[in-house]
């Protein structure tokens, strides 16, 4: 569980790092190529973030987790959470090289608001 534990958090981080970049660049002129670059890696790194919760790795495995008991409990949400993670990241990536600001903010906001819902159902405070 440890090493699966480390994994998933790593690419949490990872997940972070994207939407940081993605925030300070829409913040100093939206560079395109830099905000596809982030898209891509939100989107890879949402992609294999359902797969790293297998069970046995929640709290009960003893490894430090913020992970919630409710991910193993209620698994199908937890599921369809998870995807709705991926379609809109998926989004952000196919509008990020656009030139549209404005779109790529929208989406940008609707990935942050997934992400922050999932958050508050599956995820312990620090």
């Amino acid at each position: 569980p440890a090493e699966t534990i480390a994994t998933r958090q790593a690419n949490f981080k990872k997940m972070g790092g994207a939407m940081k970049a993605l925030k300070d660049e829409l913040g100093a002129g939206a560079d395109k190529a830099k905000l596809l670059a982030a898209a891509r890696t939100l989107a890879a790194t949402a992609r294999l973030q359902g797969g790293l919760f297998p069970a046995g790795t929640g709290p009960s495995s003893g490894v430090k987790t913020d992970a919630l008991p409710a991910i193993w409990t209620q698994k199908p949400t937890f599921d369809a959470a998870a995807g709705k993670l991926v379609a809109e990241a998926d989004k952000l990536a196919g509008i990020a090289g656009s030139g549209n600001t404005a779109a790529v903010l929208a989406q940008f906001k609707v990935v942050g608001g997934t992400c922050a819902a999932c958050h508050r159902q599956f995820r312990a405070e620090e």
